[in-house]
């Protein structure tokens, strides 16, 4: 996927532990992981602004785009790199 997410990069310059953080946000380890690990397919805003908040950061701090090649496993384009019908 195109959007890469920095959560990691934050805890680290803040010093906090995914333990630490996931309890100041108010979600699950378990659903921490899966954002830091790049396999989330959404966030909520709500959890977005808390991450915000905690770290002390902007949403651009957290999610970033890298464009994917046209052979990424991530790029589900058609072969006329467009989505869709």
């Amino acid at each position: 996927m195109p959007i890469v997410v920095d959560v990691d990069v934050m805890m680290a310059r803040r010093k906090m532990s995914a333990g630490e953080l996931a309890e100041a946000v108010g979600i699950t380890p378990a659903n921490l992981a899966v954002l830091k690990n790049g396999r989330a397919k959404a966030v909520r805003f709500t959890t977005l602004a808390a991450l915000c908040r905690v770290l002390d950061c902007q949403p651009g701090d957290l999610l970033r785009w890298e464009a994917a090649g046209r052979d990424a496993p991530e790029d589900d384009r058609g072969e006329d790199g467009h989505g869709g019908d």
